[in-house]
């Protein structure tokens, strides 16, 4: 059984996607990549259900999510140095609750307080496409690192889009090649795949101190319809 406590939201009332999909994706052997199937209920106990390499998350009969063994090719650009990465989380959209979807998201919200929340906020580095946040872990568990992976993957909305309309995450695939230093100053950047309709393929990275590949991902993030956004 697994229960997301409201600590862990996105929206305010579901789970953060990367931290959901690090939950499973601690079950399954090497690289994983989990599909949101619904929205994962907060403070309500779910199943873990395993078939062979397949894990899958089930509140009662209704499936919210499912993982499995995949391989994550996506090539990371040069780290950009941390001050730059800095500079760029200065300016992020992310920081604006009346621009940010969720402000309270575990990850990202800057409703949320140091210790609390990762407060996550990737800018975009002047003069390139890439966007950029500094991050300094205190938990370097899988769903946390899932977790911040995952919402500064979200920034590309911001791209061409100063007030996009609300995106969540369908899909997150990850590669942990090793674990971040907890208490260490760690970049993470993130950069467009492609538009497809209303989805948009992000990959994002975590570097270490030396400027290595911690860890790597690709997500596919897909813009609500206005009816559901409100």
């Amino acid at each position: 059984m697994v229960t997301f406590s409201r600590r862990f939201c996105g929206p305010p009332d579901s789970a953060n996607g990367g931290y959901t999909a690090g939950t499973l994706a601690a079950l399954v052997d090497g690289p994983a990549e989990v599909t949101l199937r619904r929205a994962p209920p907060l403070d309500r106990a779910l199943t873990v259900d395993r078939d062979g390499a397949l894990v899958r998350l089930l509140d009662g009969d209704d499936l919210i999510a499912e993982a499995g063994p995949t391989t994550v090719d996506v090539e990371a650009p040069a780290a950009v140095d941390p001050a730059r990465a800095q500079a760029a989380s200065v300016s992020s959209p992310m920081r604006d609750r009346d621009r940010h979807p969720f402000p309270t998201c575990f990850a990202c919200g800057p409703d949320r307080h140091e210790n609390d929340g990762l407060r996550l906020f990737a800018g975009r580095v002047p003069g390139t496409d890439l966007y950029a946040t500094t991050w300094t872990p205190t938990d370097t568990g899988t769903p946390i690192v899932w977790a911040a992976l995952d919402c500064p993957s979200s920034s590309l909305i911001y791209l061409d889009d100063d007030a996009p309309p609300p995106h969540v995450l369908g899909r997150i695939a990850a590669r942990i090649d090793r674990e971040p230093e907890s208490g260490a100053p760690h970049v993470i950047m993130s950069w467009l795949l492609a538009r497809e309709g209303r989805k948009m393929l992000s990959g994002s990275a975590i570097y270490d101190a030396d400027s290595r590949v911690c860890a790597v991902a690709r997500a596919t993030w897909i813009q609500l319809k206005p009816s559901t956004a409100t």
